[in-house]
């Protein structure tokens, strides 16, 4: 709409007219000078509960922005460990409805952080420090999830290393695991014990990894007889991250619910490229496991009793030169859990004694 300007004889009379007009023209426009504009803020309205990370689970996440303009939106993360993108890589942003609520779900973590940020914003996936308020960002809130940080994980000592004890539910190997912080301890001897307690249909399994990265060296494990192990059953000594970059290599232990097959396997993560994968057979009694990873090559390799020594002959061996991850924030996981298969489930509870882990880089 255009309004036309009645001249004035007095030029001051003619300039206070036309900012009485360009006023009402700002009003009648929704126009506002940036200085005056009410400063953005967000708060949480549902939180999910303090929880370990994992790529398993999402859980419902609300809240309001205030002062928000068209187009700006949330972007959301996760604690765990370092600061996730959430719900995903591939979706980064939550929209603002009209009423200034948002909502959308989120992975597990033990701290939840929402930024306001405006159209055009590329967020990181993954941070070690969350952004501070600038030209993009411009409102930034962070909460603790309920009964956290007061609730402190709890942790194992073994082999000289503080070992995290899993209490939340993952998905190894496609079948729902729920684990027991009782089915993972350490005996008068120092040996870590882990087990699956409970019985078909409400099987309970256990996992441990270590708190911190170790990235390249030589990794050894000494463990028990595997040999009595069910189909049904798999135990796993992995790196592992949890990120959108698979940096993952495992020795497991498992015949996959198969009963004419080895049982064992390493594995250079995607396990689906069959280069990627190497079978054997591990003994009976006592078995020693060995990594050796360094830039672009992995090298395993499985001994009879327990051996310290890389040059003694294996009763198993493998290296892989493509696909071997780099180290970053990967770290040791010593898992033993259900693997579902309808013609060999799993029928009695067990367990594995893992007698000492070495690193030296």
């Amino acid at each position: 709409m255009f309004f036309a300007l009645q001249e004035h004889q007095s030029s001051r009379g003619s300039t206070c007219s036309k900012l009485a007009v360009l006023a009402v023209l700002c009003l009648q426009a929704g126009c506002y000078s940036p200085s005056t504009r009410v400063e953005p803020s967000i708060i949480f309205t549902k939180l999910p509960p303090y929880e370990e990370g994992t790529a398993y689970k999402l859980n419902a996440i609300e809240g309001r922005a205030t002062a928000a303009q068209p187009g700006e939106r949330i972007v959301l993360y996760a604690k765990s460990g370092v600061w996730w993108i959430q719900p995903a890589t591939l979706q980064p942003f939550t929209n603002i409805q009209h009423d200034g609520t948002w909502k959308n779900e989120t992975h597990p973590g033990d701290a939840y952080a929402a930024l306001l940020v405006k159209d055009g914003y590329r967020p990181r996936w993954k941070m070690d420090q969350l952004p501070g308020k600038d030209g993009n960002v411009l409102a930034v809130t962070v909460a603790d999830g309920p009964n956290g940080p007061g609730r402190a994980s709890k942790t194992l000592l073994f082999a000289g290393y503080e070992w995290k004890i899993r209490e939340t539910a993952s998905n190894p190997g496609g079948t729902h695991n729920d684990y027991d912080p009782a089915n993972s301890w350490t005996d008068k001897s120092g040996f870590l014990h882990l087990r699956i307690a409970g019985g078909p249909g409400h099987w309970t399994s256990s996992e441990v990894n270590l708190r911190r990265s170790l990235g390249y060296g030589s990794y050894r494990f000494v463990v028990s007889d595997v040999s009595h192990l069910e189909p049904g059953a798999a135990f796993t000594m992995l790196t592992w991250a949890d990120s959108a970059r698979p940096k993952e290599m495992n020795i497991e232990i498992s015949q996959w619910g198969e009963t004419a097959t080895r049982n064992g396997q390493f594995v250079i993560q995607p396990y689906y490229v069959p280069a990627n994968t190497f079978r054997f057979q591990a003994p009976g009694k006592t078995v020693t496991f060995m990594l050796r990873w360094a830039p672009d090559r992995a090298a395993f390799r499985a001994y009879r009793g327990a051996v310290s020594r890389w040059e003694t002959t294996p009763v198993g061996e493998h290296v892989f030169t493509s696909g071997v991850p780099a180290p970053g924030d990967e770290s040791v996981h010593l898992s033993l859990y259900v693997f579902g298969n309808n013609s060999n489930p799993l029928r009695h509870g067990t367990e594995v004694i893992i007698e000492n882990f070495e690193y030296l880089p």
